[in-house]
């Protein structure tokens, strides 16, 4: 990715496997040490790429020379995803990504969004409180496996 320019738009079914990519990429920066031990199992490529389709409709991607260098995800008031390429961050794309995600819950009828991030992930955290987020407490979040669900510590972050 050479411009340090980007596109904010809809994602569509042939952003697929390049947000599966961005995801796996970037899943393990905020949770290996983080989450339990036993939920890596069960975030692989492939994974990804069977979670991105169920949630194609609530997501928009940044594009940097027309490929895909991030996106966020919503689901009714939460935005559930976001994630930047490591070589697309510091150039505005995770700002621009949140605000579209506080967007998106908006216009899925809340007034306010929340997002869960976990306990240990200092750099999420400080992003998120930059932004004017804030830290609503500790929360215990379902992350969703094949099998069912982990329990995963965490904060609660809620938008102004």
């Amino acid at each position: 990715m050479t411009t340090t320019e980007f596109t904010l738009r809809a994602a569509r079914p042939d952003d697929i496997a390049a947000i599966a990519v961005v995801w796996h990429a970037g899943w393990p920066d905020g949770h290996l040490g983080h989450v339990p031990e036993q939920l890596a199992q069960y975030r692989q490529l492939d994974d990804f790429r069977r979670r991105v389709p169920d949630r194609l409709a609530g997501t928009v991607v940044a594009t940097i020379d027309d490929r895909v260098a991030g996106f966020v995800m919503a689901h009714d008031d939460e935005v559930e995803q976001l994630y930047v390429a490591a070589e697309a961050r510091g150039r505005g794309v995770a700002d621009a990504l949140l605000r579209r995600g506080q967007e998106l819950v908006s216009a899925n009828g809340f007034g306010r969004a929340w997002l869960a991030v976990a306990t240990g992930n200092a750099r999420a955290r400080a992003f998120y409180e930059r932004m004017g987020w804030t830290d609503a407490g500790p929360i215990e979040y379902a992350a969703q496996t094949t099998t069912g669900s982990i329990a995963v510590f965490c904060h609660r972050y809620e938008s102004a």
